[in-house]
């Protein structure tokens, strides 16, 4: 087992004062003069020094991972960021006996390799940080783990019980140590090493689900989880890896510079929404899997009455097999990944009265787009093919529930597996003629970080691409830092690197250096990160599935600095318009005005109007860069850097794919900011009775 790099912790009382409480959260703050806090013990120090965890620092101790080097209690007495979820001499005890063993001399190394590494994040999170959720970061086996709360009762009094993985009972909390945290947990902590087709076999809760992915084999394309043909070509090479300690990879963006390195290997994740069999019966009257086809049947006839006479269920036109696989992504996402929404502070930069955060994810369907939303108010939570705001119709009068997620107090009991996640939902999902029609006849915004899969992997360090963390110990290190210079050891952001021919829906040469850009509150980036393109760049992108329709494709970015290119856009190898001179601000480009200075309304949508004909619209007006404290607390569609180019249109017919093309004029290459793009129907942006909202 590999021992990773060790992250700096400034100061772990920030962290314990700043209270990010999850948006769905059920634990109440103790109080600081609950915590215990040392700045004097390491956590190794913390566990070496108290008797009752004495049969786990043997454990640790026996611990030395594949290569026989690791050693766990010296790495937790040094300076880092550590979680440390420690089993008591009780706890332990009992787990022997259930192996029947009567020592921890009995454990084999493998074993204790297993305990001890599921035990320890390379990141410190505290009670108060996350609450019912998925850590955002791996332990260090490479396991994603989850908090999740329920009631006790304890002497007549209802008390708050809060589980590791619904497994290990949290018997006290947030023991802060200089190097991290420490929670004692009264059984051993333990995560599967089963793929997620078996973790999902072993819930009976689910059978009815599980059958339907054995007849049609989908459960097979859901048993990836390494690339083994993705490498580097020499040592040299190889200091990209996940080390953040390369100086020639401090790229130079705008007016600052992105620490980035490549993943050191390549893995492949699901994430399935699995209806429960008893919302089946009682919703719908299916009992079995015959209930189920019929179902499909009656989903999809519709949309693809061609398919009807397809009856070998591994054929992926089949109606029950587009019916379950189209319940699973390529790609890792916990509740908070899977929008914007991340329990901290970037959801204060939306409005989110107007709007509705969501994200569009391409399923195993072929050729077919699922919604994922997170709205507020008395609807909040988690719901997939929802359309509207809050608990209320959009603009044009248009409101669909959809289906909710359950969060993870609710969900399954062991929802992780080594290569993806899986959710219950309240009601099933499907490409029907309901979702085609109605809830995708509206403005599809794909944030650029969510195109590829593997911006949504679990890498090698135990985080993902989009919204990894950073070297702060402010938030967690959830958000990074602007104006950071060109030094690796003193540039605290991580982005990551994706090389030529490993990032799927993209296609580009070695000469062509991308890498996701990890969140910054203040970044004039929509949602706090981008995709930043770089060099003599020429990058084929396949869009997202769409229904069948004409549509009308913009790029939102930033511009207005020397740095950025001028790039030329084709759509299905046809050139759109012009190339795009990304220097210019919007003033320079098309005259831009904010809003305050047209008028009323109707000069408003004359002036938004008159731009769009000539291929341009200011930014969206529900995210607001850094929140109210920045830029004056200007949305984005009042700053003239924040633009949207209309790149061209395109006809299809639901059942092909679509690619965009973007290529660098300039020969000396440039840079481009990459925010998301749009991918908007005719009956949007040129509907005579609507006027495209402005969010």
């Amino acid at each position: 087992m590999k021992k990773r790099k060790i992250q700096f912790l400034t100061s772990i009382l920030a962290i314990i004062l700043t209270l990010h409480l999850s948006v769905v959260s059920c634990s109440d703050d103790p109080g600081l003069e609950n915590y215990y806090t040392s700045t004097k013990e390491y956590a190794s120090d913390y566990l070496m020094n108290r008797s009752q965890y004495s049969q786990f620092v043997q454990i640790l101790q026996r611990a030395t991972g594949e290569r026989g080097d690791l050693r766990l209690l010296d790495m937790l007495g040094t300076y880092g960021s550590f979680t440390v979820f420690a089993p008591t001499n009780d706890a332990v005890n009992v787990y022997l006996a259930g192996r029947g063993m009567t020592s921890v001399d009995e454990l084999t190394r493998e074993d204790c390799d297993t305990i001890a590494l599921n035990s320890i994040i390379e990141q410190a999170y505290f009670t108060t940080d996350y609450s019912d959720a998925q850590y955002p970061k791996a332990n260090m086996l490479e396991h994603i783990m989850s908090i999740s709360c329920d009631s006790l009762v304890e002497g007549g009094e209802v008390r708050l019980k809060l589980m590791i993985n619904k497994t290990a009972q949290l018997t006290h909390a947030d023991d802060s140590v200089c190097n991290g945290v420490v929670h004692t947990v009264g059984q051993i902590v333990n995560t599967s090493n089963d793929l997620l087709p078996t973790v999902m076999e072993a819930d009976s809760a689910i059978s009815i689900y599980n059958e339907a992915l054995r007849v049609t084999r989908v459960r097979d394309l859901m048993e990836a989880y390494m690339d083994e043909t993705y490498g580097f070509a020499s040592n040299k090479d190889r200091i990209d890896s996940c080390t953040w300690t390369n100086d020639k990879l401090c790229v130079h963006t705008a007016v600052e510079y992105d620490n980035v390195a490549y993943p050191e290997k390549r893995y492949f994740n699901f994430t399935a929404f699995m209806v429960p069999d008893s919302i089946l019966s009682a919703k719908y009257g299916i009992t079995d899997l015959d209930g189920l086809r019929a179902k499909a049947r009656e989903l999809y006839e519709p949309v693809y009455p061609e398919d009807a006479d397809v009856s070998d269920e591994t054929d992926r036109r089949n109606y029950l097999n587009r019916f379950i696989s189209y319940h699973v992504l390529n790609r890792y996402g916990s509740y908070y990944t899977l929008t914007s929404i991340d329990g901290g502070r970037l959801t204060n930069n939306f409005n989110r009265r107007k709007w509705d955060n969501c994200d569009w994810y391409e399923t195993l369907m072929p050729h077919s787009t699922m919604k994922v939303s997170f709205p507020s108010g008395s609807q909040a939570g988690l719901y997939i093919n929802r359309r509207g705001v809050q608990s209320r119709a959009d603009e044009r009068g248009v409101f669909v529930r959809g289906a909710k997620i359950a969060t993870v107090s609710e969900g399954p009991l062991q929802p992780n597996a080594v290569n993806g996640i899986y959710h219950y939902i309240d009601d099933i999902v499907a490409y029907d003629q309901l979702t085609q029609s109605v809830v995708f006849n509206d403005r599809i915004r794909v944030d650029c970080t969510t195109l590829s899969p593997d911006f949504m992997t679990i890498l090698s360090d135990g985080e993902m691409a989009r919204g990894h963390s950073c070297l702060v110990s402010s938030d967690n290190g959830r958000y990074g830092v602007g104006g950071q210079g060109p030094i690796a050891a003193s540039n605290v952001n991580h982005c990551v690197g994706f090389k030529a021919g490993f990032c799927r829906n993209f296609e580009y040469t070695d000469n062509t250096h991308i890498h996701v850009r990890m969140r910054v509150l203040d970044f004039w980036s929509y949602q706090g990160d981008e995709l930043t393109v770089k060099g003599p760049f020429d990058v084929k992108i396949k869009l997202p599935p769409v229904p069948a329709g004409t549509y009308e494709v913009r790029m939102m970015t930033c511009v207005d600095f020397a740095s950025r290119g001028i790039v030329q856009s084709y759509i299905d190898g046809i050139p759109q318009g012009i190339p795009f001179d990304m220097r210019p601000n919007g003033v320079q480009l098309f005259g831009w005005q904010r809003d305050d200075a047209l008028g009323d309304d109707d000069a408003i949508t004359a002036f938004d109007k008159s731009i769009h004909n000539l291929g341009w619209m200011k930014g969206p007006g529900c995210y607001s860069p850094g929140g109210k404290d920045s830029f004056g607390g200007d949305p984005m569609r009042q700053l003239q850097n924040t633009i949207r180019r209309v790149l061209g249109h395109f006809y299809t017919d639901g059942k092909s794919d679509h690619i965009l093309r973007m290529q660098q004029k300039m020969e000396s290459g440039g840079e481009m900011n990459f925010d998301f793009i749009e991918i908007c129907p005719s009956s949007v942006y040129n509907n005579e009775y609507y006027v495209e909202d402005k969010w």
